[in-house]
């Protein structure tokens, strides 16, 4: 009789568990668990959804027909594992709707492409910006006439932390 080691058919079925899929142990610090397990807890925040259109014009009557119930992480997180939230700070944004305070979605899984807006460590200062490639040249544009781009040279130490994929902020 074998000891030790995978047998065959053993353990629980892949997809069987609690989320319905395939589940991989990780590392994680221990003073980390309780935020990591409030996160996994927390997708599950369902809110009601309503299949009425609400007209930017002049208001219609109508009934409140309840579709059903929306969950923000579905419109907002395409790859959970991947995106991380920030807050932004400052102006330089203000033409594409990003505000200081606002809440940035952010996606490391996504390629920093031409026209994408990114967060980016230039030098060391964290700075969000869009990503534009003009020629041989790499720019970091702010969408605010005030504000200059920032021409990436090869003398600069630039790590691009993700892409940014929606924006949330009050109205």
């Amino acid at each position: 009789m074998a000891r030790g080691g995978a047998r065959l058919g053993a353990g629980r079925p892949s997809g069987q568990g609690k989320f319905g899929e395939v589940t991989r142990p990780i590392r994680v610090p221990v003073s980390k668990i309780d935020s990591i397990m409030n996160f996994i807890h927390d997708r599950n925040l369902f809110l009601p959804l309503y299949s009425n259109k609400v007209p930017a014009g002049f208001p219609s009557p109508a009934d409140d027909h309840m579709e059903g119930k929306l969950d923000l992480n579905n419109h907002l997180v395409k790859h959970p594992t991947a995106t991380f939230f920030v807050r932004a700070s400052g102006e330089s944004m203000v033409g594409a709707g990003i505000h200081d305070g606002d809440i940035l979605v952010v996606d490391r899984s996504l390629e920093p492409r031409h026209g994408k807006i990114i967060i980016a460590a230039v030098d060391g200062q964290l700075t969000v910006k869009r990503l534009q490639k003009r020629g041989s040249k790499t720019l970091l544009a702010p969408e605010n006439r005030k504000y200059k781009p920032i021409e990436l040279t090869e003398n600069n130490d630039v790590k691009i932390w993700g892409v940014v994929t929606n924006v949330i902020h009050e109205v």
